[in-house]
């Protein structure tokens, strides 16, 4: 275990956010060993509300470049990708979920008080469901609340809260890409500054989904690290208890 450790040591310090790019094609091997760790990222209730969209034709390059206002990572990446998250998708991949725990699982009752089959069939709904007028959250937050009096519960029940839930999981997902890219040997920075509304328009999306980041990559040149690596001083941010 001590040679794996070294070696994620090695990929968690080789990698950095790198704005200039040598440009280089990347081998769709490599992409897709990326892409293979990335969907097995942890994500919340192994919903899998994301979607990736691999950007490699120079044509669709050049318009997410201006898309994400034309900055140095983006402009010269040899590809891009673009995390997207699919709330919207909720009842498909509770249904997905649900499918494939009745054939290969037995139906046991869960932490939540739910067994296996309802956590998906029964607890999901109730969780992601959402309507205009906002009054099913609320429900939801005030009857947590009188709960949360008596026991330790979960408050994060809105569709706000389910939104930022997907956006954790997404996250996580480009996490495990930009680092696989490292254990890869090439480069990767993740980008938030984008015109969403036109990348949205650019990729088709559906309302319903949402753009978490794009991330740009390739292999560094020389100049494309801007400098030393910062930290805030570990003791202003780890405590023990």
């Amino acid at each position: 275990m001590q040679h794996n450790a070294q070696v994620f040591d090695e990929i968690v310090n080789y990698r950095r956010s790198v704005r200039i790019y040598d440009g280089n094609p990347i081998p769709d091997d490599v992409f897709n060993r990326c892409m293979d760790r990335t969907l097995l990222a942890p994500n919340s209730s192994n919903m899998q509300l994301w979607e990736f969209y691999r950007i490699k034709s120079d044509a669709v390059k050049k318009q997410v470049a201006y898309n994400c206002l034309n900055q140095n990572a983006a402009k010269t990446a040899s590809e891009m990708l673009v995390v997207v998250t699919r709330r919207d998708l909720w009842k498909s991949r509770a249904l997905f979920n649900y499918n494939q725990i009745k054939q290969t699982m037995p139906d046991k009752k869960s932490l939540t008080g739910f067994s296996t089959l309802d956590y998906y069939k029964k607890l999901m709904p109730m969780l992601y469901f959402s309507e205009p007028t906002g009054l099913w959250s609320l429900g939801k937050k005030i009857m947590q609340f009188f709960v949360g009096l008596k026991k330790p519960t979960v408050h994060e029940v809105t569709g706000t809260d389910m939104r930022i839930v997907a956006h954790k999981s997404a996250a996580l997902a480009a996490q495990t890409f930009m680092l696989s890219m490292s254990a890869e040997g090439y480069d990767t920075c993740p980008m938030e500054g984008f015109d969403s509304k036109r990348m949205k328009k650019l990729l088709n999306l559906p309302c319903g989904a949402e753009i978490n980041m794009i991330i740009s990559y390739g292999k560094r040149k020389p100049e494309g690290v801007y400098g030393a690596r910062l930290r805030v001083p570990k003791n202003e941010v780890v405590f023990e208890l």
